[in-house]
């Protein structure tokens, strides 16, 4: 059996709740980005696009640190992978160079620090003059299905015995994932409507649906054929952002006898910043346990510390605006009450042999919760549109229309340390395109 020892990220300077940037956005109270975080990503400025740390509502543009010679050693090795076109070497690197890298950065962005705030100020580039870009090519696209609660509104209790038993997923598509801020095009496929009653129709999607999800990108795990325990599913773990798997229900509930195909393939919708699993330790907390009447962890899924301290307190939110600018935050959950850790889900998904690679994504599926407010997309919300939600300006909605944006939000917070954020996941519909 694993020891605690195994699977825990120890806390640094870096989590320090006293320390203060001397760039002032860094320290606003809701910013998404204090000096706390440092979360990667990709961006394009000045027709250059190039590898950054967001810091307060600015990049650090990695380049231009590593032209300065003010990052040295192993933190070069992790600056120089992440100052390129695609974030996809970082993700390579050894972990020990990305927290080297990690604490340069906040020596010499902090107040009293290491560095010379006049010298470091013409590295920052502001964010409302860049444009954030998806930060590598997934490899493969795994999604799971991990809360209890929303199956069962989906599906009725109890529970299928396997949803009890393991984090179901399906395999998705890798090519139709997206940074936040693309359009999502309205899908076209075939239909039932109204349900049962034969009529097969072939034409937009009639009601389309957002889940509100979490995500993890991996490092390299394991060859064809050998099977990954928790402990190596804890280290495959690099970093987190919020993810939103849209659903076309009428085309998935129609053609879902092997599993999801193309109600679920045209479009997932991820947060640009990558948050790395050590900004998040301190945020990380008692996985959801098990009544007397729930299936018990299997065995090769089970380990002390990821029962301790495997599951992380992250609020998140839905936020729907429409077309004419009204806007209501539609759900509200937390990512604790999964009925899975993330790294039970990275387990399972090799614990066949299947080989998990450098740039895997997965995502955790709809994260919702036992209450009201966290029915984490609308077929939850509405009771598959027999309870319409009203917006401000007194129009209603039980799925998508075209026009409306659909905002993820998420906050790691724990009492003592200060909270992070990941950066809006949003999405706005676009009307489905004709076949030429």
């Amino acid at each position: 059996m694993l020891t605690a020892a195994v699977m825990t990220i120890d806390l640094n300077e870096t989590h320090d709740p006293a320390r203060r940037s001397w760039f002032a956005s860094a320290n606003s109270d809701d910013t998404d980005f204090p000096i706390q975080n440092l979360p990667f990503g990709l961006f394009r400025s000045a027709g250059r696009t190039r590898g950054g740390v967001a810091l307060g509502d600015a990049i650090i543009d990695l380049d231009a640190l590593l032209e300065s010679g003010l990052i040295d050693g192993l933190a070069s090795n992790a600056a120089s992978a992440a100052s390129g076109e695609t974030l996809a070497p970082l993700l390579s690197c050894e972990p020990a160079a990305v927290s080297a890298l990690r604490a340069r950065l906040s020596d010499l962005f902090r107040r009293g620090g290491g560095g010379d705030p006049n010298i470091l100020q013409n590295m920052l580039v502001p964010m409302a003059e860049a444009e954030l870009l998806l930060p590598l090519k997934p490899t493969a696209f795994t999604d799971f299905c991990t809360s209890i609660d929303h199956i069962v509104r989906m599906g009725g209790a109890p529970p299928k015995l396997a949803a009890m038993s393991l984090p179901v997923a399906y395999n998705g598509r890798a090519s139709s994932v997206a940074v936040s801020g693309k359009p999502v095009v309205r899908p076209s496929g075939q239909y039932e409507l109204p349900t049962g009653s034969g009529a097969v129709r072939f034409g937009p999607e009639p009601m389309l649906d957002f889940e509100l999800e979490f995500g993890a990108w991996l490092r390299a795990g394991n060859a064809l054929g050998e099977p990954v325990g928790m402990a190596d599913a804890h280290a495959s773990l690099f970093g987190c952002c919020l993810v939103n798997d849209w659903s076309a229900r009428g085309i998935q509930f129609f053609e879902s006898i092997l599993g999801p195909h193309l109600g679920k393939s045209f479009a997932t919708t991820i947060s640009p910043w990558i948050v790395t699993m050590e900004a998040l330790a301190p945020f990380r907390v008692a996985a959801r346990g098990r009544a007397e009447t729930e299936a018990p962890v299997p065995a090769h899924l089970l380990c002390p510390d990821d029962q301790a301290r495997g599951a992380i307190c992250v609020e998140l939110t839905a936020e729907l605006s429409n077309s004419t600018g009204a806007s209501q935050r539609i759900s509200r959950s937390n990512l604790r009450d999964l009925f899975w850790t993330l790294t039970q889900m990275v387990a399972h998904q090799g614990s066949n042999g299947t080989p998990l690679e450098t740039g895997d994504l997965i995502a955790t599926g709809t994260v919702s919760g036992p209450q009201d407010e966290a029915r984490a997309c609308l077929a939850e919300i509405t009771l598959r549109g027999g309870a319409p939600i009203r917006l401000p300006d007194g129009s209603e909605r039980t799925m998508l229309e075209d026009g409306d944006t659909l905002t993820l939000r998420g906050r790691a917070m724990a009492e003592g340390f200060v909270p992070i954020g990941f950066g809006p996941c949003a999405g706005t519909i676009h009307p489905a395109r004709s076949f030429t």
